[in-house]
């Protein structure tokens, strides 16, 4: 999009024609942005608690206090003392510099962002299964497909970019099935909508490979070339023809699905985070990994594995390194080779070699050892499970730092909050969901004293004594992440002046970057694909006698996240100013619950007050919020029992019980 300034101030947007990604198309949130950049309430100094209370300083003492304080719990504690988490909302020089400073200075893995609780699944599953933990293929690569299946995802409202894609492959005639447990309004355009029981996705998908190779429909040839493992997962779908009893799904319809995806010549899967907010979420990920294999739809035009980020540059933030066990570009610190490499370029020694704290890791250490926290552009409070847990967890903190644009619930706990700016104040890049590395070019300065958040960290850095900080802007950033990130050592300021910009990996300033992954082999270090037996298990908590619903989570196409941002937007205001709860209507008739009133639900964690939305779009027993709303919030429900692979909490599936509320 384009940013339209009139006297120093953004006062609109244009959509950029020539842009591969949308065509001159944009959202409600890609309409509205510009609105919350001039917002009278952006934080404009820095702000220091001083006897409970927050008040103005300067940059200089406000950095010389995070200075000393992280020095101090260095000193005492270690790397284990500390905690940075990175916001998947800021540039990839953002993410890249804070990583790097807290890895020279203070020797610690502990930085992590939040695609640990969006697609650390994908990173981890896709890894395992491709050797890499991308998307394969462009969003505009579904027009080249023959069937699009989506499960765990609704992008009409959640990424309607890549909505957008869908409805014009429907406009083109390519059938589409959707797998999901709610009526979406996605499920609503598919020529197929398969309702299954929530998270039972590994049961469902281990069903449809069965069909498929029980029928012989399975690429033979693809199979014995590309791939390895295939054995043990024939051996395992063996004992899943018949599953109906776990996904609510008849057999027959199963089968009929599994040889429709079995008989596209190019089939492409695309999921999200109904797949991948789960204990079981990588082994989710590695299941459709999995059943893309089997078919031999990897490598190629209208096929592939393609999860859609939960942030816009959910995938930078990895790339960046912005991870506890890799540096930029997936390098992984526990190589000594890389470690070495990574110190005498950065002009470092004693890089940090173990797997450091993930991010909802990092809340239930805080206290013991972790005593102070970096918090970057993030609203744990709000967007973490068990929000009780979060703000019981910050307190225990001995110095708080949280650099933001807007003061939000996390602030509450904070010790010293810097004012950032936002993506249309400062210089950078970003990286889709397809890989395709963007600039972002400034168009208004910052209010007041506040500054781009890159700026802060070269500050920083100077008060901590740190070498290889001397960036004079952003793209200084990118050359030090083109000079130690192979993969994107190619992709210059200048080559991403083009429209369609560059995907990654790039090597090479004469490479023109790789749209689709995987084409003749595989990422993994023996270039085969990697088939896994999965057995199917339950979520870590399900409905019961005390807890009888099962209760969802996720978007709306009218907010974004904490509504930070999009609730300072007029018209996303106006259109979703509460939050809400769907609820089937037979529950409702049995509880004496009417559309519109506002009913209690409680879990073992906590417990809110929402409206209820009552019709057919989920079943019987299920329940449905979006995770928007901190006067309604539902993270005070959802569990924090973690993907034991990918440490990914269980926000999709938690097991609630409601009531009315007589006097509302």
């Amino acid at each position: 999009l384009n940013l339209v300034v009139n006297n120093g101030k953004v006062v609109g947007v244009e959509p950029y024609k020539r842009t591969p990604v949308n065509e001159g198309k944009l959202c409600p949130k890609g309409i509205s942005c510009w609105e919350f950049v001039h917002s009278p309430d952006r934080l404009t100094s820095p702000l220091i608690k001083k006897d409970g209370k927050f008040v103005e300083a300067g940059w200089d003492e406000a950095l010389e206090l995070v200075a000393s304080k992280f020095t101090e719990a260095y000193n005492k504690g270690g790397p284990k003392a500390l905690g940075f988490q990175v916001s998947c909302r800021t540039p990839n020089e953002e993410c890249y510099a804070l990583q790097k400073l807290a890895r020279v200075a203070f020797k610690t893995n502990n930085i992590d962002n939040c695609a640990r609780i969006c697609h650390g699944p994908s990173v981890a599953g896709l890894s395992l299964s491709f050797g890499s933990g991308a998307a394969t293929n462009p969003f505009e690569d579904v027009l080249n497909s023959d069937l699009i299946f989506l499960i765990g995802s609704n992008p009409l409202e959640a990424h309607p970019l890549a909505g957008r894609r869908i409805a014009q492959a429907k406009m083109k005639g390519i059938p589409i099935i959707v797998a999901d447990p709610r009526f979406t309004p996605t499920a609503r355009l598919a020529d197929t909508w398969l309702q299954y029981n929530p998270s039972t996705h590994i049961a469902l998908i281990n069903s449809m490979m069965y069909w498929i190779i029980k029928e012989g429909k399975h690429d033979k040839e693809f199979i014995e070339k590309r791939t390895k493992g295939f054995e043990d997962l024939k051996k395992t779908v063996e004992q899943y023809a018949d599953v109906e009893h776990i996904t609510g799904v008849p057999t027959e319809t199963v089968k009929e699905l599994a040889l429709q995806y079995a008989a596209a010549k190019n089939a492409v899967i695309i999921y999200c985070l109904g797949i991948t907010e789960l204990t079981t979420g990588t082994d989710n990920v590695r299941s459709l990994g999995n059943l893309s294999m089997l078919c031999g739809n990897i490598g190629r035009p209208g096929v592939g594995v393609n999860p859609l980020r939960g942030q816009n540059n959910v995938q930078g933030a990895c790339d960046m390194g912005a991870y506890p066990n890799v540096f930029s570009g997936y390098q992984k610190c526990e190589d000594d080779t890389i470690r070495k490499k990574m110190e005498e370029l950065w002009g470092v020694t004693g890089l940090a070699s173990e797997y450091g704290v993930t991010l909802t890791e990092q809340i239930t250490q805080c206290g013991d050892p972790i005593k102070a926290m970096y918090i970057f552009a993030l609203n744990p409070v709000v967007s973490y499970p068990d929000s009780n847990h979060v703000m019981r967890s910050l307190e225990k903190l001995d110095f708080l730092v949280v650099q933001d644009i807007f003061w939000t619930e996390t602030c509450e706990y904070a010790d010293v909050v810097l004012p950032g700016a936002s993506f249309a104040e400062k210089d950078g890049t970003f990286t889709s969901g397809e890989r395709r590395v963007n600039r972002v070019r400034k168009a208004v300065d910052p209010p007041g004293n506040a500054k781009a958040d890159w700026e802060i960290f070269v500050m920083l850095a100077e008060k901590l004594g740190l070498h290889g900080f001397d960036f004079k802007s952003a793209e200084d950033i990118w050359n030090d992440v083109r000079r130690v990130t192979p993969s994107m050592s190619g992709i210059s300021y200048a080559r991403m002046e083009k429209p369609e910009s560059v995907h990654w990996p790039c090597p090479a300033d004469d490479h023109p970057g790789t749209p689709i992954l995987h084409r003749e082999k595989f990422s993994s270090a023996d270039g085969l694909g990697t088939f896994f037996g999965i057995e199917y298990r339950e979520p870590a908590e399900v409905a019961d006698a005390e807890y009888p619903f099962t209760l969802m989570t996720g978007r709306l196409i009218f907010h974004y996240h904490t509504r930070t941002q999009t609730d300072r937007c007029s018209v996303l205001h106006y259109e979703a100013p509460e939050g809400f709860i769907q609820m089937n209507e037979e529950d409702a008739k049995r509880l004496n619950i009417k559309d519109g009133e506002k009913i209690h639900i409680r879990s073992r964690r906590g417990e809110t007050d929402t409206i209820a939305r009552v019709g057919t779009d989920v079943a019987p027993g299920v329940l449905y919020m979006s995770m928007h709303f901190g006067d309604a919030p539902a993270n005070k429900l959802t569990n924090t029992a973690l993907d034991p692979l990918s440490k990914m909490p269980e926000l999709k599936h938690c097991a609630v019980a409601i009531e009315k509320i007589e006097e509302a």
